[in-house]
């Protein structure tokens, strides 16, 4: 299927703020058969992870990164995911002034990262510090394939020793941006411990949200992903890189076999849904698309997944075929009858 094919089925597709998760089919390992068929809304995600690089200086970091982005080249990925601020890991030596690091990037570091997105026809989301109307912020820049930058995101909650080094909280009203895959939104590193920004993205039809980070996050990750039924993407410069599903479920990690890159592909022609009362409809829709539909269903949690595993089939079709709402559109249907019936 072509780019613009693909673009096309995706515009008629997104189901919005209930449809992502990882395609399956290629295993724990991310790595795709010769020739294997590719659903129209599958997504390559490659995560990295700056365990233990060895870092001189911010050039030579610079250097090692597309060095490594021309070593899993093979893979293709749609999007290539840096750790936080990533220049300065594991750096001997002070930063910079802020100043003088902010201009550098915007001329000389974003320049050669949006070089190798073209190269690599590579979305790249490439953490670093950003100057807008005088304040400093720790930002996430978006370069899309063709190498231009589609926005930044601004860190809403930095830690208060960032603050006192300079940078400012970002609005606390995050950015999401359009791919040609689907919509996705960013968190960094000390975001995950609020909830405000992750719901923002969701409510705007975030389908991943990517975590620049310094630390791993461990299961937080994981959390993120079921309580806001959006897959998330960790990329850390120390501990684990990980691919969530939207159960929490890791798609792929990194580890000691597989030391800085995270890489694996995500079906986001998909929907989570509360599984009462839609259960009922479920065997209808099982007899109906046989093998080209897959349903998982969290028995304790009572929530269920729908995915489509032919390019003919939308997920968007199923849920109004069947008279289904997504588990957001479930939840805001009984919060509005509650709010209606709660004793003032």
């Amino acid at each position: 299927m072509n780019e613009l094919s693909r673009r096309r089925f995706i515009q008629t597709t997104a189901l919005g703020a209930g449809v992502v998760a990882p395609m399956p089919l290629f295993g724990m390992s991310g790595r795709s058969a010769a020739g294997e068929t590719r659903l129209p809304r599958e997504v390559w995600i490659a995560a990295f992870c700056q365990h233990k690089m060895p870092n001189p200086d911010p050039d030579a970091m610079v250097e090692l990164i597309l060095s490594e982005m021309d070593r899993i080249a093979y893979y293709r990925p749609d999007m290539v995911c840096l750790p936080e601020t990533f220049l300065y890991s594991n750096m001997g030596q002070d930063r910079p002034p802020m100043p003088e690091e902010a201009s550098r990037m915007k001329d000389e570091v974003i320049p050669r990262f949006a070089e190798a997105a073209v190269k690599h026809k590579c979305y790249l989301i490439c953490p670093v510090y950003t100057n807008s109307d005088g304040h400093y912020y720790n930002s996430a820049v978006l370069i899309d394939r063709q190498g231009n930058t589609l926005g930044e995101y601004h860190k809403i909650h930095p830690t208060e020793g960032e603050i006192s080094g300079g940078i400012a909280p970002g609005t606390l009203d995050p950015p999401v941006f359009q791919t040609d895959f689907g919509i996705i939104g960013v968190q960094i590193c000390f975001d995950i411990n609020w909830q405000d920004g992750w719901e923002a993205l969701r409510k705007k039809g975030a389908e991943i949200i990517f975590w620049p980070s310094a630390f791993g996050g461990g299961q937080q990750v994981n959390t993120k992903a079921w309580m806001n039924k959006c897959c998330t993407v960790s990329s850390t410069k120390y501990g684990v890189s990980k691919i969530c599903d939207v159960d929490g479920s890791e798609v792929a990690t990194t580890g000691h076999w597989s030391e800085h890159w995270a890489i694996g592909s995500l079906n986001l022609e998909k929907v989570s849904l509360h599984t009462w009362p839609y259960v009922r409809r479920f065997p209808e829709i099982e007899k109906k698309y046989g093998r080209n539909i897959r349903i998982r269903n969290h028995h304790e949690e009572e929530w269920s997944i729908i995915e489509s595993l032919s390019p003919e089939i939308r997920v968007a079709d199923i849920m109004k075929e069947f008279d289904l709402l997504t588990h957001e559109q479930h939840i805001a249907s009984a919060e509005s009858v509650q709010l209606a019936h709660r004793p003032k």
